[in-house]
């Protein structure tokens, strides 16, 4: 299955948490912006945005090792994508956020299961071949797609609002840093309950930023917002270093 000697995943530290809440923030914000504002509808700008992550992830897979740019740009595209999944189902389909939610958690489960099952781990630290490459990015958009179907449900369908929705998965989030770091929680379990946590808190922040004020936003709009998000991707991107991830 294409073995390499490398990892194909960065290194994870607080440059990598940054990258990854921003990729959320503005998978939540250029989906809004392609589908609305820019008039394409949910099926065109879901077709477009599935065609470039596959482009972007032919590129991955034919990588020898972790490349940051291109390793982001795919975090990015699939980002969006999983934003559009949940958008279709929840208003191309009228399937609740609620069967959607539990759609998503059951699918990233079944996924984690056999990825266990056929490679002995579902460690970040051993994607050092193709087959374990695609279980990881299967793994990565069932995460986005059910973040922004429980982000979704807390600050909408439970009417919490996107402040305080945003706030209560920062919180989480916290707890799982203190249970990682202070309480030995398995740091591969870490790993993923942080992941999947990080999802629905940028989409919250998202949403927070660019919905209108009436709906609980700050108005700041989806261009602006996605547009400054990218930058910063980028910039933070830039300074990084393709260093591999040493521990098994």
């Amino acid at each position: 299955m294409g073995f390499t000697s490398m990892s194909k995943v960065p290194e994870v530290n607080l440059p990598f948490w940054v990258i990854k809440i921003l990729a959320t923030t503005v998978g939540e914000t250029a989906a809004d912006l392609l589908n609305q504002k820019l008039g394409l509808g949910l099926p065109k700008t879901t077709v477009v945005m599935a065609a470039l992550l596959v482009g972007s992830l032919t590129v991955q897979f034919r990588l020898p090792s972790y490349r940051p740019s291109s390793y982001w740009l795919v975090v990015v595209f699939i980002s969006v994508v999983g934003t559009l999944i949940t958008d279709n189902l929840t208003d191309g389909l009228g399937i609740s956020l609620v069967q959607s939610t539990i759609a998503f958690l059951v699918a990233l489960l079944i996924t984690f299961l056999l990825w266990f099952k056929y490679e002995g781990s579902i460690s970040i630290h051993t994607i050092t071949t193709a087959r374990r490459e695609a279980w990881y990015w299967l793994a990565i958009l069932f995460t986005f797609a059910l973040g922004t179907a429980a982000g979704d449900l807390l600050a909408e369908k439970l009417e919490l609002g996107y402040l305080l929705s945003a706030a209560l998965f920062f919180a989480v989030i916290g707890i799982v840093a203190l249970g990682r770091f202070k309480l030995g929680l398995q740091p591969v379990l870490g790993f993923w309950l942080a992941y999947i946590l990080t999802r629905p808190l940028g989409a919250s922040v998202g949403d927070l930023l660019c919905q209108p004020r009436d709906l609980g936003g700050l108005g700041l709009g989806t261009v602006p917002v996605t547009i400054a998000f990218l930058l910063v991707i980028a910039f933070v991107v830039r300074l990084t270093r393709p260093d591999q991830v040493k521990q098994a």
